[in-house]
């Protein structure tokens, strides 16, 4: 089980297009990696403080993947390899199968929450950085 947040970078890369010969990527990068590392450690703190806790194996199974860039896009990889981490956040059958447990949901309310935090998490030097090309 894991979360993936994506970061839509088609305004930079148009914005990019525009500055090729002003910046080059490589001064970018940095400040787009911060921004990642500000997401990632927002999330993660986010992630293990609405896991529900029994024995609190599911909230220790959060683990940072790292940042990437790929086709899609700029992205910030956690994952809870825990095996139930799944039922937890979904619901599922009870063992006799006659009833049904509720999922907790913790993983959506998280994501929802970080979505709407990501302009505060953008490192301000990313800012300052794209307003002298504008």
């Amino acid at each position: 089980m894991g979360a993936s947040f994506k970061i839509d970078d088609a305004n930079f890369q148009a914005w990019a297009d525009r500055v090729k010969k002003k910046a080059t990527a490589s001064k970018v990068r940095p400040f787009i990696e911060k921004s990642l590392e500000n997401v990632g450690e927002q999330a993660l703190r986010q992630l293990k403080t609405n896991t529900p806790v029994d024995t609190g194996n599911l909230r220790r199974g959060w683990v940072s993947e790292g940042s990437s860039y790929g086709a899609g896009g700029w992205q910030v990889k956690l994952a809870n390899h825990v095996e139930y981490a799944y039922f937890v956040e979904n619901g599922h059958r009870t063992r006799g199968g006659n009833g049904w447990v509720p999922g907790q949901f913790f993983m959506k309310s998280s994501t929802e929450t970080i979505q709407r935090q990501l302009p505060q998490l953008i490192d301000p030097a990313l800012y300052v950085f794209r307003s002298m090309f504008e």
